[in-house]
Order: C-alpha cells, then sequence, then structure tokens
C-alpha cells in the first residue's frame, strides 16, 4: 500500500458486463486495513461479479481498481499471491487426504516444502481438523470441508481474506464453529471481503456493510447505523391488522410495511412504540422485537424472489 491509498481495497466506478447485461453498475468503494467489509444483496445484485474482479478471475470492464496500491490490471499476479479466496463451492480433491489437499494448493504459491508442512499442520490445527489430517476430504463433514476450504484460504498467509457466502447450506452448529474461527483472524488483524446471505452473520462478523442491487449501491455503514437510519429501533407485526390499526399507524406517522396479512410497523426509541401499540393492538397475533438487518434488507430489496 502507497501512502497517497492506505486501503487494502480501492475501487472507484467499476463496471463489469456480460455481454448487455451490466451486472457492476458504477460501484465505489473501500476496504481498511484490518477491517471486515460485507456486500449484501439478493441474487444478481452484482456480489460475486464484484469479488471476482477483486481476486483477478474476472477482468474489470471499466473503472479503476487497486488492491494493495496495485493496480489489479498490471499487477495481477503480485496481488494474487496475497490473497486468499474462500469460494462458495467445495472444490477439494475428493482423490486426496485432508493433509494433502493444503499440500497441493501451496505449490501455486512457491512456498518451501518444510514450511508448507509446518503451515499446513498448523492451519489444520487452527480449524480443529489435525486428527483428520490422513483422512479423504470426502469422509468429512459440510461443516468440516468449508473450514478445510478456509484453512487452504489462509496457507499463502494472505494479508486480504475474501468469503463468497462460506457458510451457505451448513447447520447452526458448523456455522458457528466457522464463525469463531473468522473472529481470530480479524483479532490478528486480516482483512476481510465477505459476501454472505445470512443478516446475522453480516452483523456479527462485520465492521461495516454495503447492500447493493442490481450493481449499484443502496446503502452502506455499520450494521447498527444501518438498521437505525432505516428501520430505526423497535418493531411491532401484527397478523390480519383491521382498518383501525392502519388508520393509527398513518395519523402516528410510522414507517411501516402492508403485507398480504400483517402490517409491520417501525419505529425509533423515543416512540414508544411498543406502548402506543400493544396497548392497544396487540392480541394473539402480534409480535413485539427489535429492528434487524434483515429488516433492512427487505425494505431496501424488496421481498419477492430472485432467480
Amino acid at each position: 500500500m502507497s501512502k497517497d491509498n492506505p486501503h487494502i481495497i480501492h475501487a472507484v466506478n467499476l463496471v463489469k458486463k456480460f455481454g448487455g447485461l451490466r451486472a457492476v453498475d458504477n460501484l465505489s468503494f473501500h476496504l481498511a486495513p484490518g477491517e471486515c467489509l460485507g456486500l449484501l444483496g439478493p441474487n444478481g445484485a452484482g456480489k460475486t461479479s464484484t469479488i471476482r474482479m477483486v481476486y483477478g478471475f474476472s477482468p474489470i470492464t471499466s473503472g479503476r481498481l487497486e488492491i494493495f496500491g496495485l493496480d489489479i490490471n498490471t499487477a495481477g499476479r503480485k496481488i494474487r499471491s496475497k490473497i486468499g479466496v474462500c469460494q462458495q463451492d467445495n472444490n477439494l480433491d475428493p482423490d486426496l487426504t485432508v493433509f494433502q489437499n493444503l499440500e497441493v494448493f501451496a505449490r501455486y504459491f512457491n512456498i518451501p516444502r518444510k514450511e508448507t508442512r509446518d503451515r499446513a499442520l498448523q492451519l489444520l490445527k487452527f480449524i480443529s481438523l489435525d486428527t483428520r489430517k490422513d483422512d479423504k476430504v470426502t469422509s468429512l463433514s459440510g461443516g468440516m470441508m468449508r473450514r478445510l476450504v478456509l484453512a487452504r484460504a489462509l496457507i499463502n498467509s494472505p494479508e486480504l481474506l475474501i468469503l463468497d457466502e462460506p457458510t451457505t447450506g451448513l447447520d447452526p452448529q458448523a456455522r458457528h464453529q466457522l464463525w469463531e474461527r473468522l473472529e481470530l483472524l480479524q483479532a490478528n488483524g486480516i482483512s476481510i471481503l465477505l459476501t454472505t446471505h445470512y443478516m446475522d452473520e453480516a452483523s456479527r462478523l462485520c465492521d461495516r456493510l454495503i447492500i447493493m442491487d442490481q450493481g449499484k449501491i443502496l446503502v452502506e455503514g455499520t450494521p447498527a447505523d444501518i438498521i437505525h437510519s432505516h428501520v430505526g429501533d423497535h418493531v411491532v407485526e401484527i397478523m390480519e391488522p383491521d382498518d383501525e390499526v392502519k388508520d393509527f399507524v398513518n395519523t402516528h406517522g410510522f414507517q411501516n410495511d402492508l403485507l398480504d396479512r400483517r402490517i409491520i410497523i417501525y419505529g425509533e426509541e423515543g416512540d414508544k412504540l411498543f406502548d402506543l401499540i400493544g396497548e392497544r393492538f396487540c392480541g394473539d397475533g402480534c409480535i413485539k422485537r427489535l429492528a434487524t438487518l434483515e429488516d433492512v434488507f427487505l425494505r431496501l430489496t424488496g421481498r419477492g424472489l430472485r432467480e
């Protein structure tokens, strides 16, 4: 990184086209050293297209993209040597053992054999797979495989770790195990770029978030700031709302989403939403809760299914 550009990632007006499709549309963002930045968005928002440009898999169409202060167009090899990538798919070699998958991958970075062995053993201990090092990867559970993909992404001691939906398909226990490992990496100062469909994952791991759709940034900020700015602090959901409820909500100016069979009402700390709505309208079909990142996501990107 240079003094002029202290960021790990610095993207300016980044564009990616696939024929007539503009998958990434003048995207500008940065990633600071030691930060975890999350990219959120529905299917087709441009998240994966963005990160594939960052790690040099997909060439940019236009704009400027610097990683470690280096231009991705002219210093791709050097940039990739300092990046670890954990892709969506478990593309491990099924014919090799757990240890061999790390050993073979290390050859791409010309890491000496003894150093490879030491790193691989340390990483397997870090992800709690050291007792399975001689097993075929086909004998591992889904959660174990995801941890091994993470270890493989760390074999070259990267300064930047890119995670593309790292916990998709995992059960809650496996997800939490992987989160704990990622939090340890954050504590040691590694910079992370993350895409995920899990809002709780983004809230827990990310210092800052970008919610995007159709290749553009909708909002950017810390999880707490984004939630407070767009949906407030508290939420009340009422099933089968009658006209009295709707009139009351509109009269008091509460933000709300009126769906087919329920109304979702948003309020800030000083609104006394729970008292005003709860005492008067809440029966059996009423839920009172804190506002979440998922509320923001659905308000900004809609509730319709994306293919």
